[in-house]
């Protein structure tokens, strides 16, 4: 393909790239990569000053040498093989603790806490016998011998229906994961309510569902959840999520591709020869040429791009908070140290029935009476995030996703109902608690507290992720239906190809959708 010099100063150095990616998240960053190592000419175009989307870190505290992950914050559905083929010097480390869930049962706190030798003790103190860790065991056996078989083919091209099921080979999992609503699963095989509510909590993360939801929307999520690396673990990106992103723009720079942030694509025209991206910088406005254009944003924006007519609306369900303290807080269970209890996901007011009543509530337009919510702290695993006075003093972050919190609760007034779920958030955090979250947190330089708090809302203006959906929409299984294509990122437009979170198996910080794409443009 011809490839002309730019007359635009300070443009990109083209007119015409083999493929213009549309955005510089972690999708497009290694699509860029992948296509440039085959010998593509590639332009990433990046609306933000910066690349990474999503998964960037952050200094959000004035004169606070605190780098968090501001947005995504864990690991598990980046596949090893990516990282390899890349070369990417990025590492993720195991946390020692799966879980910690607190409880008040008889008038005394007490709680569960998953991993490590303690587990089955746990699980007895709380049920009182062997029987739910036994349950457990076998229904996260039967999660672990299905992400075996299904995390391989998220970078195949994408199987039909009963080829995963026959992949899968075994009935009663394909019945629980892929044809009826998870709760049904949940119930089965659990009694404690507590313990039930844990296991749906990986089927609600980002997700507006029930757990009997007809559509099994909340399966879906569960899926993407229990399968990542073929073990379904969530590990912590040593330096933060933006180390992900700035080894992944390294790599794609290192094979060639050009990166240019603070460039909007305002367009995108396709014929059968070829595409045209229009493109708006701070210093012009010009068109350029592209064999493929890999859009690395929502099916909303795509649209939009392509003059057509946008999807159903998306809406996300979280509200995200980061958090600084200088100590972590005792807890009122004070059979377990604090270290260990923040060290994994640290669940607040998620029993199963809790859940429920969020849901119930959120449905009619309220703010839960008790928001639930999950917490982990990443410096315990990862102190490298911490400036060496912080760490030093014993400085820790927490960050917290709470759930069952739909846009359309804060479309009346953002910043009332934000600060009203999250006083009520942090209330029921601080049950539990010998005291206030609040009383631990760090100052910063202006002697404001270092505590900051994202709605659906927010993102969508931060990141523009449509309706503040993290996936863009909500999650497909991961095989084929009519209109998918070979690689479940194909559009309408042969030229074009969706390779962001809303792409059939995407969701989550992957690389799958980018890889994918990639793959698809080459013809692979």
């Amino acid at each position: 393909m011809p490839a002309d010099e730019t007359s635009f100063p300070g443009g990109p150095a083209l007119t015409r790239y083999d493929a213009v990616i549309v955005g510089g998240g972690h999708n497009g960053l290694v699509a860029a990569a992948y296509l440039a190592r085959a010998g593509w000419s590639v332009l990433v175009l990046e609306r933000l000053g910066t690349t990474g989307g999503a998964a960037v870190s952050a200094r959000p505290f004035a004169g606070v040498d605190a780098r968090l992950s501001r947005y995504s914050y864990l690991v598990s559905l980046l596949p090893r093989k990516i990282v390899d083929e890349l070369g990417l010097d990025f590492a993720v480390r195991r946390r020692t603790i799966s879980s910690y869930t607190p409880a008040v049962r008889g008038g005394r706190h007490t709680g569960l806490l998953v991993g490590g030798d303690a587990t089955r003790e746990s699980f007895a103190a709380l049920t009182g016998d062997d029987r739910e860790y036994d349950a457990w065991r076998r229904f996260y056996g039967m999660t672990g011998r299905v992400a075996g078989r299904v995390f391989p083919t998220l970078t195949e091209p994408l199987p039909d229906r009963e080829s995963l099921r026959s992949r899968v080979d075994d009935e009663d999992a394909w019945r629980t994961l892929f044809e009826e609503p998870i709760g049904l699963a949940v119930e089965r095989a659990f009694a404690d309510d507590l313990v039930r509510g844990v296991v749906l909590t990986d089927a609600l993360i980002g997700t507006f569902a029930d757990a009997h939801d007809p559509s099994l929307v909340q399966n879906r999520c569960f899926l993407y959840h229990v399968i990542g690396n073929s073990t379904g673990d969530w590990d912590v990106p040593v330096g933060g999520m933006g180390a992900l992103t700035d080894a992944l723009a390294a790599a794609a720079r290192d094979a060639g591709a050009e990166i240019r942030t603070s460039h909007e694509v305002t367009r995108i025209e396709t014929d059968e020869g070829q595409a045209e991206v229009g493109v708006r910088s701070p210093d012009a406005e010009y068109v350029i040429g592209a064999g493929k254009v890999l859009v690395n944003a929502s099916p909303q924006e795509l649209a939009a791009l392509l003059g057509e007519e946008p999807p159903a609306p998306a809406e996300g369900a979280q509200l995200k908070v980061n958090m600084l303290l200088t100590r972590l807080p005792e807890l009122r269970d004070r059979s377990v140290d604090p270290r260990h209890a923040f060290a994994g996901t640290f669940h607040i007011a998620e029993g199963y029935e809790q859940l429920a009543t969020a849901y119930r509530e959120a449905a009619a337009g309220r703010l839960p009476a008790a928001p639930p919510s999950e917490i982990y702290c990443h410096s315990l695993t990862d102190p490298s995030i911490l400036g060496p006075g912080l760490a030093a003093r014993g400085y820790q972050t927490l960050t917290l996703f709470g759930l069952h919190a739909p846009a359309r609760l804060f479309t009346a007034d953002n910043e009332t109902a934000r600060d009203a779920l999250l006083r009520a958030t942090l209330a029921e955090l601080d049950a539990h608690l010998a005291e206030p979250v609040t009383d631990c947190l760090a100052l910063d330089a202006d002697g404001r507290p270092c505590i900051e708090a994202r709605t659906p809302l927010d993102l969508e203006r931060d990141l523009g992720l449509p309706g503040g959906h993290i996936f863009h929409r909500d999650l497909a299984f991961p095989y084929s239906t009519g209109d998918t294509g070979r690689w479940g990122v194909e559009t309408a437009h042969p030229h074009v190809l969706l390779c962001g979170a809303g792409a059939v198996r995407g969701g989550g910080v992957s690389g799958v959708p980018g890889h994918n794409a990639a793959m698809a443009a080459l013809g692979r």
